[in-house]
């Protein structure tokens, strides 16, 4: 269907610096986009786009294509909904085992942190900046500092053993872009076309060929090549831009900037056709060229001319006046003529295939000024544009349509699927964490390429940053703390091995059960006394505690018991219930645990799990005074006694005085209701944590269940510090 300007406005268009457009990071890369099914809200005009972009870019010497994010995003966006593309990011290979970016198979397969896989071919190319499943950003191929990514060894050794042959096909391509990428363009031609003989399917080989043309500005047949390759699969973004930059070096600038719009508009992270798109951009919008003539076209003007990369301001006029889409606005990009190259206007022709006429029953109003697309891609965009029809189009070799009846299997559909897995080659021993020997849980693969149960990883790399098998550093994969799950990896498990994960996920519920009991086995943290409602910060490094703070985490619990040592028993008999408010991690994996204290405890029996103490334990609570003159007589003690802490605390030096408000902050006010608490008034146990005296007497008071007893203990501690601080 034709889209009005008003379409544009209420629907196609993002507000700039809105949230309905991606727009630019600090350091020039693209923010992130809409998600899957989500459209950018309505916004301004594109006209007031463009206007944006003009002013931005006049400001001064910091314009450049960084500036240009949002209108680029603006006319890709348009594009997507011109081509009637809708919004679904799904395209490529079909079958077990596909990489994230191409959608082909997933030969030498990385994985990256955020947990998704891709084919090596498209990280080392560096095709995208953002994974282009959940947006984070990939590692940078060219930033020193980080560790390099490794072929994961699991999913390498499922691709070779479930699909030899594709394996094979990987190893070719791997070959070519070898020698493509050492300059040796003769030799990869004559691979390619050796590999092609053998194996005419494999469009990845005619890619490599086409680049190998290339090299040999042999443009003309590295066009044909590509040509092939779209009309099997029109859908291929690499294939759009590596045509686009043909034409580019070509001289035909406005027919590739068409072809990497398309691009984008199939893959919207593809970064290098973004960058193109922004670097001719900014050879337009530059405030030298804003101050030439806008009636000249720049198609002809000696000028221009003499720089083919250049649009011209007229064609941004001219598309901010009539607000129509942006291959209306390019318009002028079918009349360019090239400035040197090795194609003729009559090759061009004859290269693309172009024509300006498609059928009418695309559904699409036709201007001037059509994409040049060809003969092939034009029947791929008809096919789309009547994907909502009962019969589906079929591309034949020639380019030309034909309809195939429901059910019919193309060449392209076998093509595209590498087949399922035979249920023989399905071993569970291939899905084995190495540490646990069990069914991979929650797998996570690390920079160096190994796999395991993300908690069996991290009981490793709590006692050392290195990887379990290879030993090599995982030093900067600890500090991050990412330990993203290897999604393609579970879908496997989950796809192939349902049962077994089943069971693996009952055993997991088992154990975490065990571990969340706050009576029976309870993780005993052997160090210091705690007391209720006091904070008591700890520093944990030794591996045990480590696995002990993290399985409180996990479960939710939050909590542990807080003991202090006993050279006979281990620990001591009685210990305070510590809640988990804040953990920070630090790089060497080490923590600081911001914790306080809750219930009181008495332990029943003593045990030991994974190399830390646990213990059975029953809570203690104050016995409550219900007879009236009894209570009085207790309100009367709490009020002398607290009085006693308020004056020996003010008597204190202001050095003394200012660590204790530091660390444990001031004293807390006196209740009203002194029975209200099951551990009794909270500035007891403040006033505890802060006086200077053994452990073993401040652990005698810890068990007592008296209120009474516990005020007069203090108070005789309180009245013996007194004495010292009058002499």
């Amino acid at each position: 269907m034709a889209l009005s300007p008003a379409a544009l406005d209420s629907e196609a268009a993002p507000e700039p610096g809105g949230s309905g457009s991606p727009g630019r990071g600090a350091d020039g890369e693209p923010e992130p986009s809409p998600r899957l099914g989500e459209r950018p809200a309505p916004g301004h005009r594109l006209k007031e786009v463009v206007g944006a972009s003009l002013a931005s870019l006049c400001l001064g010497p910091l314009a450049g294509p960084p500036r240009l994010g949002t209108l680029v995003d603006c006319l890709v966006l348009n594009y997507r909904l011109r081509l009637g593309l809708g919004w679904s990011r799904e395209r490529g290979a079909a079958g077990p085992l596909r990489c994230c970016g191409c959608g082909r198979f997933l030969a030498e397969p990385v994985t990256v942190p955020c947990g998704h896989t891709y084919c090596r071919r498209c990280l080392r190319r560096q095709l995208r900046a953002r994974c282009r499943r959940c947006r984070d950003r990939l590692l940078p191929a060219g930033d020193a500092s980080a560790a390099p990514l490794r072929t994961s060894v699991v999913l390498s050794q499922l691709a070779e053993k479930w699909f030899p042959s594709e394996s094979e096909r990987a190893r070719t391509a791997t070959r070519l872009e070898e020698l493509l990428a050492q300059g040796r363009f003769r030799e990869a031609l004559g691979a390619a076309s050796q590999a092609l003989r053998a194996d005419s399917s494999d469009l990845m080989l005619r890619v490599y060929r086409a680049e190998s043309y290339v090299g040999l500005q042999e443009h003309q047949t590295a066009i044909e090549d590509l040509n092939v390759v779209l009309s099997k699969m029109p859908n291929w973004p690499e294939v759009y831009f590596h045509k686009g930059k043909v034409l580019q070096d070509s001289g035909f600038v406005g027919d590739a900037l068409q072809l990497f719009l398309q691009c984008l508009a199939l893959d919207e992270d593809f970064l290098p056709a973004r960058q193109e798109v922004e670097r001719t951009l900014c050879d337009v919008l530059s405030p030298e060229k804003l101050g030439e003539s806008l009636k000249e076209s720049v198609w002809t003007s000696p000028h221009i001319r003499s720089k083919p990369s250049l649009l011209g301001s007229e064609v941004i006029d001219s598309y901010c006046s009539s607000q129509l889409c942006p291959e209306q606005a390019l318009g002028g990009a079918g009349e360019l003529e090239p400035v040197g190259g090795s194609l003729s206007r009559a090759q061009s022709a004859h290269a693309l295939n172009s024509t300006r006429d498609l059928a009418k029953e695309d559904g699409l109003k036709r201007v001037s000024s059509e994409p040049l697309l060809s003969g092939q891609e034009k029947g791929a965009l008809l096919k789309r544009k009547l994907s909502f029809s009962e019969q589906d189009t079929v591309l034949c070799e020639d380019g030309r349509n034909k309809h195939k009846k429901q059910g019919e299997s193309t060449k392209r559909d076998r093509t595209l699927d590498f087949g399922a897995v035979p249920r023989d080659l399905i071993d569970v021993a291939d899905f084995e964490c190495s540490l646990c020997m069990r069914l991979f849980f929650e797998p996570v693969t690390t920079p160096c390429g190994h796999t395991f149960c993300k908690g069996c990883l991290e009981r490793c790399l709590d006692h050392a940053p290195h990887c379990p098998l290879c030993k090599e550093s995982l030093k900067e994969y600890l500090a991050s703390r990412k330990y993203s799950i290897t999604e393609l990896l579970e879908e496997l498990i989950m796809k192939y091995l349902s049962e077994e994960l089943h069971e693996r996920k009952r055993i997991h519920a088992e154990e975490t059960a065990e571990h969340s009991n706050l009576t029976k086995n309870v993780p005993m943290f052997v160090c210091t006394m705690a007391y209720p409602t006091v904070p008591c910060p700890l520093h944990v490094f030794e591996p045990r505690y480590r696995l002990m703070i993290r399985r409180s985490m996990e479960t939710g619990t939050k909590q542990f018991g807080m003991c202090i040592s006993d050279p006979q028993h281990g620990f001591a008999g009685y210990g305070c219930m510590l809640q988990i408010r804040n953990v920070h991690f630090l790089p060497d994996g080490r923590s600081v645990v911001d914790t306080v204290g809750g219930k009181r405890f008495r332990v029943l029996q003593r045990g030991m799990k994974d190399g830390y103490c646990t213990a059975d334990i029953e809570y203690l609570e104050d016995v409550k005074v219900a007879d009236e003159e009894e209570l009085k007589k207790l309100r009367e003690l709490h009020n002398l006694v607290y009085n006693q802490a308020c004056s020996w605390f003010q008597n204190l030096r202001n050095k003394f005085r200012t660590q204790i408000l530091q660390h444990f902050g001031p004293m807390p006010d006196r209740e009203e209701n002194i029975q209200a608490m099951p551990n009794g008034p909270a500035w007891c146990w403040w006033l505890l944590s802060v006086l200077p005296v053994d452990p073993r007497y401040q652990l005698s008071v810890l068990s007592m269940m008296s209120l009474k007893e516990r005020l007069i203990k203090i108070q005789h501690i309180l009245t013996y510090f007194s004495r010292d601080q009058s002499k």
